[in-house]
Formats: C-alpha cells, sequence, structure tokens
C-alpha cells in the first residue's frame, strides 16, 4: 500500500508475516505478536479466515506442574492463543472480541518437545462463534481439545478493546 497508512486485514497482515513479505509500514488493527504470546514462546504458523495453528516448545522443567508434566493452564493458553488467532481473522476495523466461555479436555501427559494447537470454528454466527482446537505432540498424538465461545464486540461496545 504505497502512500498509504490504511491498516491491513489482519488476515492479510499475518500471511504476509508467514511467508516473510511484510513490509515495515505495514500494520493492522490489532497487536501483533500479543505480548503475552510473545512471553510464552508461541509462534502462528499457519492463519486461514477463521482458522490458526500456534505452535511451541515445552518444557516440564519450565512449564510443568506438581506432576512433572506439561502445566494444562499452559496448555488452555495455548489453545486460547489459536483460537484467539483464528478469531481475529475475521475481525473489522472498529470490532473487536471477548472470550465467553474455555473448556479443556486433557488427553495425554506431555513432557517436552514441540505442541501445535489448531483451532477452527464448530459454528459461526453474526456474533456467537464456537471454536474447537485440538492440540497435538510432535509425535502426531492429541494432548487435549479446547472448546471456547467467542462473541464478536461492534461499535461501543468494540470501544477500546
Amino acid at each position: 500500500m504505497p502512500g498509504s497508512d490504511a491498516a491491513l486485514p489482519v488476515l492479510a497482515y499475518l500471511r504476509r508475516k508467514l511467508t516473510g513479505t511484510l513490509r515495515p509500514e505495514d500494520r493492522t488493527h490489532m497487536r501483533y505478536p500479543t505480548p503475552i504470546s510473545e512471553l510464552l514462546g508461541f509462534h502462528i504458523v499457519d492463519v486461514g479466515e477463521g482458522t490458526a495453528s500456534v505452535r511451541v516448545e515445552v518444557d516440564a522443567v519450565l512449564h510443568g506442574n506438581q506432576q512433572g508434566t506439561v502445566h494444562g493452564g499452559f496448555l488452555v493458553e495455548l489453545a486460547d492463543a489459536a483460537i484467539g488467532t483464528a478469531h481475529s481473522t475475521l475481525m473489522r476495523i472498529g470490532e473487536s472480541f471477548t472470550s465467553i466461555d474455555i473448556r479443556a479436555a486433557f488427553l495425554r501427559p506431555v513432557w517436552s518437545g514441540g505442541l501445535v494447537a489448531t483451532a477452527r470454528p464448530a459454528h459461526s454466527g453474526r456474533t456467537i462463534t464456537h471454536y474447537v482446537c485440538d492440540i497435538v505432540r510432535a509425535d502426531g498424538k492429541p494432548v487435549a481439545t479446547v472448546t471456547s465461545t467467542v462473541m464478536t464486540l461492534r461499535g461501543e461496545s468494540a470501544a477500546g478493546r
């Protein structure tokens, strides 16, 4: 967009970032990377309209619980990052969103290695979208399935968010 200061749609911005074609002047109306994702070492590895995959390297020494496995709350945060990224691809300028529900089913433990969380909409409405996010280990085995309900905010409800 030479000569333009208009913000890119989130999906276009993230696709450019993933393909290495993001220019210094490119921007979008949402924050990427998010501070929490930077802190936790999350990386977006795939994005589409309403979908996203986020990857992280884990080690129970750093991300562990009392049992010596990766903490379930960390897994939920990973899924929430994928779901939030997926939903952000649908947001227009002046829109925002908030999670109103999140539930996790833990399937097997993780001690170390790469994890990928892939989020996709199970049902999309004008305001409410239900997501499913599967987290898999590097060996392809599922670790957790997380579901979340996300509400799109518009107008005054989106202001300042």
